[in-house]
């Protein structure tokens, strides 16, 4: 399989050109790619900004502007699912019947795969390390399990330090931190995480995965949290080779 699975945060230009190469890449050889753009309420407004953003170097094609998505997938060389709310996605890939042909698309007919935030959580087994709010009922917390592990995106370690004004003190929030929530993950379930920070990237690699752009946190049940940089391999249980 060809997967790419990101965070997020492109809030710098090197962060946009290392997006930007990074999809290309990823897509090489894919005349007409399907952008899937359920995580957002205006499904048109979304892929207009996500072809804009790619710069013309992927011809991304919404895949709500056909009546029937899930048969219109197999005229498409590539799938991009794009980031927003998880719960949202994961309810309208489940209602719109995309879960099992998205999953054909990839693991069975080879075709590449790219997730960012989002897009990246319903890679996973679950859905169920997203950070996103509630805001609507899924049928089921399964997704696609494009790899064997789960993924935690925007994950920064430690605590969060805030302040009320540009001019104020920073002050400590005390608040639960991205770790101790994995860990609660873990009281019911085994899969093994990896928290990717943001600008990071996860490109498939044979049966391992290279880790691109920045650190992430592998975070497996038993063992102690580990910070790897940019440029590790990982195997499929999350340990560096």
């Amino acid at each position: 399989m060809s997967l790419l699975l990101g965070s997020g945060g492109v809030g710098t230009e090197g962060r946009r050109l290392t997006y930007r190469n990074l999809m290309t890449e990823n897509f090489s050889g894919c005349e007409r790619v399907a952008f899937i753009p359920y995580a957002s309420t205006d499904h048109d407004a979304y892929t207009k900004r996500m072809r804009d953003f790619a710069g013309g170097e992927i011809d991304l094609i919404g895949i709500h502007q056909f009546d029937d998505p899930a048969s219109e997938l197999k005229h498409f060389d590539g799938l991009y699912v794009g980031g927003g709310n998880t719960w949202l996605l994961v309810k309208e890939l489940h209602e719109r019947g995309l879960m099992d042909p998205i999953r054909k698309s990839v693991m069975t007919e080879g075709k590449p795969y790219a997730g960012v935030s989002a897009g990246a959580n319903v890679a996973c087994p679950t859905m169920q390390t997203t950070n996103d709010m509630p805001i609507t009922m899924v049928p089921s917390f399964e997704t696609l399990g494009l790899v064997p592990f789960q993924i935690n995106p925007h994950y920064y370690p430690g605590g969060i330090w805030f302040r009320e004004s540009e001019e104020g003190d920073f002050s400590k929030h005390f608040g639960e931190s991205r770790a101790r929530r994995i860990s609660e993950f873990h009281e019911m379930n085994e899969y093994p995480v990896i928290g990717l920070y943001e600008g990071s990237y996860l490109m498939s690699e044979n049966d391992c995965y290279r880790l691109i752009g920045n650190k992430a946190a592998l975070i497996r049940k038993g063992h102690d949290l580990t910070t790897v940089e940019a440029g590790t391999i990982l195997t499929e249980k999350l340990t560096p080779t």
